[in-house]
């Protein structure tokens, strides 16, 4: 790493470090502390997608679906360059800028339809300093915000060990968990078995303003498949623009 990036890794640290202080762990609002989630309406979803052999130049897309119906109410995506280099652990700010613009153009276009919970493709605590893409997203968003992994970030004491196979083994059913034990003893998420047909979970964290235990059984009741809705149809609908 050059002494620019250092530079850069130092600066983006104090960022990282202003941001925590704001971020909420736990439920905010009405809908979360509802077993049925009552008064929650519109679900959304955000992915920024990379054509092959171009790090520079991504597809940021956005959609919201209803709940519990799971309709598309909304979609938008847009070309973006990104001027942020890739550094591990700072995914946040080479991703989160043209994520925040896409959520700012809803409330600017159709302020009825902004979602009132974001399912981010990516982790929130569950990160090197508890602080992934989707705490950064939203605490800058302030919208409650839930991390969804499809793969196992090793962070903090947590990898894939036998132990840990062990684990996903013993997930019988759609529901299942397990948590993800830092080397501190903090539980950073959960692995979730999402669907009865596909053994291999996905790795739910807290991105901001809703709890653990909420952001994994709300994950599950958006999952018809392995990933949930809200994440799945962007990546479908990333196939489509391309």
């Amino acid at each position: 790493m050059g002494d620019r990036d250092e530079e850069l890794v130092q600066k983006w640290e104090r960022e990282q470090e202003c941001l925590k202080q704001r971020l909420v762990e736990e439920d905010t609002e009405a809908w979360q502390k509802n077993p049925n989630f009552s008064g929650l309406h519109r679900v959304g979803g955000v992915d920024l997608s990379f054509i092959k052999g171009d790090e520079v130049s991504a597809c940021a897309q956005l959609v919201v679906l209803s709940y519990p119906g799971i309709e598309l109410l909304y979609e938008c995506s847009e070309m973006v360059t990104l001027s942020a280099p890739y550094i591990a652990g700072f995914l946040a700010f080479r991703e989160a800028p043209p994520l925040l613009q896409l959520l700012q153009r809803v409330e600017r276009e159709q302020p009825s339809l902004m979602p009132q919970v974001l399912f981010v493709d990516g982790n929130g605590l569950f990160h090197y300093r508890e602080f992934g893409l989707a705490c950064h997203l939203g605490v800058l968003s302030d919208l409650p915000c839930v991390g969804v992994a499809k793969n196992l970030l090793q962070v903090q004491g947590v990898a894939k060990t036998d132990e840990h196979l062990s684990q996903i083994s013993a997930l019988k059913k759609a529901g299942d968990t397990f948590p993800l034990t830092a080397a501190s003893g903090r539980t950073l998420g959960q692995a979730l078995r999402s669907s009865d047909s596909s053994t291999k979970p996905i790795y739910v964290s807290v991105g901001h303003r809703i709890s653990l235990d909420t952001a994994v059984r709300l994950t599950r009741s958006c999952c018809r498949y392995r990933v949930p809705e809200p994440i799945r149809q962007v990546h479908t609908g990333q196939e489509t623009a391309g």
